[in-house]
């Protein structure tokens, strides 16, 4: 046993273990709206039935752990220690601010995921696909074996150990954090990486370019993109995003209802050839 599970109660490591096995399961079910949140929630279960025996806590916990979720999987059982931690610490102090939970959680996946993606991706498969394809030209059928051993051994091994380090590290500094009163600054911090992550995800994946032009003679005369572009980059995937914000918060309407007429409003403006 390493040292950095022995720190870690027994009967915590057992739920930890549970919380890796559990975490296999993280993108089983994605939607839209959640990515990997359902698989997240169901991964922290064994914590959050452990730490919240009272029924309206335990609903509490596993609203707030559906939340949106996305990162590289063999670390994202890092982020699970780190919030597991902090459940047990909302558990047990009266005091705890519980948006600093999702705040921290939001703020460490695009990091999480930079680190993640460039090892797993841009390292670990490479070097796993290069030794499988040198043995798959010389007629080794076990090339393909290889390189799933390859990439997925490190990976799941990282993907344990980071389940302990998130949990390990979660423990011994919240407490401080509360303790110097730092812990509302931190909470700011990760709010705000949070929503630069946000951003960062809706200039990338709401996309929206319109095909209208204004000819005369037949020469363009106006393409209403470029004209967009040059008032604001990305201006309508922004309205877009911010009037669904509001619908959803203001209005209390449906996600599911958000995605239908999105998907509608996408039909049309293809059909009518304005996009």
């Amino acid at each position: 046993m390493s040292n950095l599970t022995k720190e870690i109660p027994k009967e915590e490591r057992k739920l930890l273990k549970k919380m890796f096995w559990r975490s296999f399961t993280l993108y089983s079910s994605v939607s839209p709206a959640k990515q990997g949140g359902s698989g997240f929630c169901y991964s922290l279960m064994p914590f959050i039935n452990k730490f919240y025996p009272d029924s309206k806590d335990r609903k509490e916990a596993l609203t707030r752990q559906m939340s949106y979720f996305s990162a590289t999987i063999p670390l994202s059982t890092f982020i699970m220690g780190l919030t597991a931690s902090m459940e047990k610490e909302n558990s047990i102090r009266d005091d705890f601010d519980t948006t600093s939970i999702n705040a921290v959680k939001s703020s460490l996946m695009g990091p999480i995921s930079g680190i993640g993606d460039s090892i797993f991706w841009g390292v670990i498969r490479v070097i796993a696909a290069g030794v499988a394809v040198s043995m798959g030209q010389s007629g080794n059928v076990l090339a393909p074996i290889i390189f799933l051993l390859l990439f997925n051994i490190p990976a799941i091994v990282i993907k344990y150990y980071a389940t302990f380090l998130g949990y390990s590290l979660g423990s011994k500094y919240i407490e401080k954090l509360y303790a110097s009163g730092l812990i509302n600054i931190l909470t700011k911090a990760a709010s705000i990486v949070g929503l630069i992550m946000v951003g960062g995800m809706t200039s990338q994946m709401v996309i929206f370019k319109t095909t209208v032009q204004f000819k005369m003679g037949g020469t363009s005369v106006l393409n209403l993109q470029n004209m967009l572009d040059q008032i604001f980059v990305g201006i309508v995937p922004l309205a877009i995003t911010l009037i669904c914000f509001y619908l959803m918060r203001n209005k209390k309407v449906s996600i599911n209802i958000l995605l239908i007429g999105v998907i509608i409003l996408g039909i049309l403006l293809s059909a009518l050839g304005i996009a």
